[in-house]
């Protein structure tokens, strides 16, 4: 690391520390020619992620954008913007841990509808609406209705329960807790 003030690239780590929660590490070095002190940041270096828009065109990733499309669907939801960004910053890590560097948009988009159902239906509906194009109040409609009864969807994996309960050989011998509390 080349000295700030002499650029002599001999120095020594005097404190490191975590920064950015977690994402990258803060140095304290002093140089050892000049005994001049400077701060350096290492990061992780993320290979760019390609995005595959509807049309066809390729762009490189956007944080930003995200984050903006965020900022739209949540609106008067309550959602502070810090949970945002760290919303962004999860899903631009669940991005970054995939093998492929090409992902359609449309990956981008039900991703964040994934992590958006549980913190606001508002926001869902807001972001699914622009998202996937909702032509008419059909659209509101039959999304609206998937949210209020997600287990009635057939065609939707992530949306069935873990397991049925009719295939659990004691879910019929389970007894509720009102069933199992002795009279006083």
């Amino acid at each position: 690391m080349r000295c700030s003030s002499c650029q002599h690239t001999n120095s020594r780590v005097l404190e490191s520390r975590s920064a950015e929660s977690g994402q990258s590490i803060r140095r304290r070095r002093e140089c050892l020619n000049c005994q001049h002190r400077f701060t350096t940041y290492e990061r992780i270096e993320f290979v760019p992620i390609t995005v595959i828009k509807r049309d066809g065109k390729r762009e490189s990733f956007d944080r930003s954008k995200l984050v903006r499309g965020l900022i739209r669907a949540c609106e008067k939801t309550g959602l502070s913007s810090g949970h945002l960004e760290t919303l962004a910053e999860e899903i631009e890590a669940q991005l970054q841990g995939r093998s492929l560097r090409e992902l359609a948009s449309s990956e981008i988009g039900e991703l964040v509808l994934l992590h958006l159902r549980p913190l606001s239906e508002v926001a869902y509906v807001r972001f699914a609406s622009v998202y996937r194009q909702f032509r008419g109040i059909r659209d509101f409609v039959d999304t609206l209705n998937h949210l209020q009864n997600p287990l009635s969807e057939t065609g939707d994996p992530e949306t069935k329960p873990d397991f049925d309960a009719d295939s659990q050989p004691d879910a019929v011998d389970r007894e509720s807790p009102a069933s199992c509390a002795t009279p006083s």
